[in-house]
C-alpha cells in the first residue's frame, strides 16, 4: 500500500528544509527503503526514512545540534503569536543574542520553545 498524501507532502517538507540535492535525497531513500521515489514508500518504509532523517546529521540544521523539529515548532509558535519574520528575530535578538533561528544551539532552542509556549499561555 502507497502512502497518502500527507505523508508525502512530509517528506518533501523536510528534503526542501534540509537542503537537500535530488541525489543525495534520492541516495538516502534508496539505501534506508530500497526505493528511489517517495510515491514507492509504504508505512514501514516512511518511519525508516523518517528515523533516518533524525538520527543522521541531514537532521540537524547546524553544528550546535539544532532540529529540524526545534525550528519548525519555533516557527509554528511565532505564526500562532502572529508574529512575522522580523518580529521573531527581535526576539531572538532581544533575548538570545542571535540573529536567526539557525544559530541557535539545541539548548537555546529548547528556551525559546518554553519561552515562546509561555507567551502564547499568557495570551
Amino acid at each position: 500500500m502507497t502512502l497518502d498524501h500527507k505523508k508525502l507532502a512530509v517528506i518533501h517538507i523536510v528534503k526542501r528544509e534540509l537542503d537537500l540535492s535530488d541525489d543525495d535525497y534520492r541516495d538516502i531513500l534508496e539505501r534506508e527503503t530500497g526505493v528511489r521515489s517517495a510515491k514507492d514508500l509504504d508505512e514501514k518504509g516512511f518511519r525508516r526514512l523518517m528515523r533516518a532523517f533524525a538520527a543522521s546529521g541531514y537532521y540537524r540544521i547546524n553544528k550546535h545540534g539544532l532540529t529540524l523539529r526545534q525550528k519548525m515548532y519555533i516557527g509554528h509558535l511565532a505564526d500562532d503569536l502572529g508574529w512575522d519574520e522580523e518580529h521573531l528575530k527581535n526576539f531572538l535578538n532581544k533575548y538570545y543574542h542571535k540573529q536567526e533561528i539557525e544559530r541557535l544551539t539545541k539548548g537555546e532552542a529548547s528556551k525559546v520553545i518554553e519561552s515562546l509556549k509561555n507567551i502564547l499561555k499568557r495570551e
